[in-house]
């Protein structure tokens, strides 16, 4: 397919002449690496330009096939890897050039590495060993989601193209057959993987072909020929639990999950640790019944199982998007239903806003920042006083004159307020991936991160960065006091978790005045739970008693983090069970002082921060 950049006034093109144009005057004082070295950057700039490719063999011709001047070594220039793979080809060596151009695609998947005429030439096929280009192709997929990304397949087609031509050739040709079959379901053509894959199998009945098979159906929604040809690769090799985890993943998406939990039990009566089998188990089982605890023994799993045979994603898929398993939630303040408005600009500037009751105090300098000409005012100030910290030795972080809060510290320090602004971020894959990353924040102070929860930084100049402060900067606003707490739990990490300072503080804040404050802080000790099995029991009953102290306080006022608190109870580690019914009834709403966020389904903001 022509590749439309390849347009003589294509501005893409440029730097790509450019180096072309230095290479040509190399060229001219044989300065034969200088000239290497500007063709390798030109086609990694542009890798089916025609020109590129005219300059390498004039390279080649000059130098006696030019392999010396495009090296190899462990850290080699992608433009230098593809050039030698082209120069191999030409010196009669079709198959390691090949190997080379995949090894780049697997980088880059989505770049035209392929896309040249001597990939695509029919007289491939007699040329490349089948079982070399079944190797190359097996290893290609291993780089290549399933399916891949639709930026990625028509630079992938030139590899599909060259092992059509090779099966012409060597028709009966099992793993080829069976390769082929993965890269064909990966570009969607599905129903040629499903042909390709049934020949390899019956030309070779294995394991392999029989997987091949299987999933090939399965891609074409053939789910009970994909169980069957997966069940006879167990047939094949009743060791080989990873297939018992593909049944039991297949089986569960497609609604018969009690049979897929079968399947990972037969997996883990074989060996208990062996790792898909377990992180399919556990996904499952929270599937089954909602267990929070299948999730937490997982994380565990995975923190006791470092080296695992590849990447798992079952307990970030579990907690995507889910509130603070993934994700802040939104706030439940009705103040936030005017910001909305004033960002919509339905409402005007100098308008008045009247609360009937005094709300928490992040919200409303979250409103005052974004409208700060918006006047407010408090009809009442309802008893328990959210103004007072709930217990007394709850920590002071808002200074009160009336109904308007000011924050009781001084700003952090820039650096500190910067490096909060590169980590911050309202989504993660789950607690300890964001306990990880908070990593980032060990070196801040604590007095920093104390002062940054009522001076949040503002929004970084990023993609995610300017989306928030468009759309919700409250939302910002509380994912910055999140990240400021993770950061408390990396502070002084070397003290006793029951005396340390770490815990004291975030325990502070836990009981201070009622605000965001409260919700991140306990995530933070929730987070932490999660991390060490040893917190657990101190975390659940800091957990309970804050909830319980929420549910009181309802029956007298609305409280906004009532919510939040109870999703927060629910993602706590070994929280005892009547806590969780005090949570699950204040989430149901069954109190009409118990406030939820507006906002019960998916945004398009929160949509769209969730894909990135």
């Amino acid at each position: 397919m022509e590749d439309p950049r390849r347009s003589a006034g294509d501005p893409a093109l440029e730097p790509a002449r450019a180096e072309l144009a230095e290479a040509r005057r190399a060229v001219a004082d044989e300065d034969w690496r200088h000239a290497a070295a500007h063709v390798a950057t030109a086609l990694a700039a542009a890798p089916a330009l025609p020109e590129a490719h005219e300059l390498l063999a004039l390279l080649a011709a000059r130098t006696g096939g030019g392999l010396d001047l495009f090296p190899l070594d462990p850290h080699a220039f992608i433009g230098t890897v593809v050039a030698r793979g082209h120069l191999l080809a030409a010196a009669g060596m079709p198959a390691e050039g090949l190997a080379l151009l995949a090894a780049a695609s697997g980088h880059d998947p989505a770049a035209d590495w392929a896309g040249v005429p001597w990939v695509s030439d029919p007289a491939l096929g007699d040329r490349v060993d089948p079982g070399t280009l079944a190797r190359i192709t097996m290893q290609l997929c291993t780089a290549v989601a399933d399916p891949a990304a639709e930026d990625e397949i028509p630079p992938l087609r030139p590899y599909l193209t060259a092992v059509r031509h090779t099966l012409a050739v060597n028709p009966r040709h099992a793993l080829l057959l069976g390769a082929g079959s993965a890269l064909a379901r990966r570009l969607g053509e599905v129903r040629l993987a499903v042909e390709w894959a049934k020949r390899g199998a019956a030309a070779e009945p294995s394991k392999l072909a029989e997987i091949w098979l299987g999933y090939a159906y399965r891609s074409d929604g053939r789910i009970r020929d994909s169980i069957a040809a997966l069940r006879r690769a167990v047939d094949h090799d009743p060791d080989d639990l990873s297939v018992y985890a593909d049944i039991a993943g297949t089986l569960a998406d497609h609604g018969r999950l009690t049979e897929a939990l079968r399947w990972t039990d037969r997996a883990l009566e074989r060996d208990p640790t062996f790792d898909c089998a377990v992180h399919t188990a556990h996904r499952l089982r929270y599937r089954h019944d909602g267990d929070l605890a299948h999730l937490v023994r997982l994380a565990d799993f995975q923190r006791h199982h470092p080296d695992d045979t590849h990447q798992h994603t079952d307990l970030a898929e579990c907690c995507s998007d889910q509130p603070w398993l993934g994700r802040v939630p939104a706030a439940g303040d009705v103040v936030l239903d005017a910001l909305r408005q004033v960002l919509s600009s339905d409402l005007a500037v100098g308008s008045q806003l009247r609360l009937s009751s005094l709300e928490a105090p992040s919200a409303l300098r979250t409103l005052a920042s974004v409208a700060p000409e918006l006047s407010v005012a408090v009809d009442d100030v309802p008893t328990p006083d959210i103004r007072e910290p709930r217990r007394a030795d709850g920590r002071t972080l808002w200074r009160y004159d009336g109904t308007s809060a000011a924050p009781a510290l001084a700003p952090p320090s820039p650096a500190a307020a910067e490096r909060l602004r590169e980590l911050a971020h309202p989504v993660w894959p789950h607690p300890p991936a964001a306990y990880d990353a908070a990593i980032g924040l060990a070196a801040v102070d604590a007095g920093d991160l104390l002062a940054l929860l009522v001076h949040p930084p503002a929004a970084p100049d990023t993609e995610v960065g300017r989306a928030l402060a468009e759309h919700d900067p409250a939302l910002w606003v509380r994912c910055t006091q999140v990240w400021a707490c993770l950061g408390l739990l990396h502070h002084r990490t070397d003290e006793p978790w029951e005396t340390s300072a770490r815990r004291r503080l975030l325990v502070e804040l836990v009981w201070g005045i009622e605000d965001w404050v409260t919700e991140a802080a306990l995530f933070a000790l929730v987070t932490n739970a999660w991390v060490e099995p040893a917190v657990r029991a101190d975390v659940a009953r800091v957990v309970a008693e804050r909830l319980a102290d929420v549910a009181r306080v309802g029956t007298h006022r609305p409280v906004s983090i009532a919510w939040s608190v109870a999703q927060l109870a629910l993602a706590t580690p070994d929280l005892d069970a009547p806590a969780r019914d005090v949570a699950r009834t204040i989430i149901e709403g069954a109190e009409l002082h118990w406030v939820a966020p507006r906002q019960r389904r998916p945004s398009k903001l929160r949509r769209w921060l969730r894909r990135r």
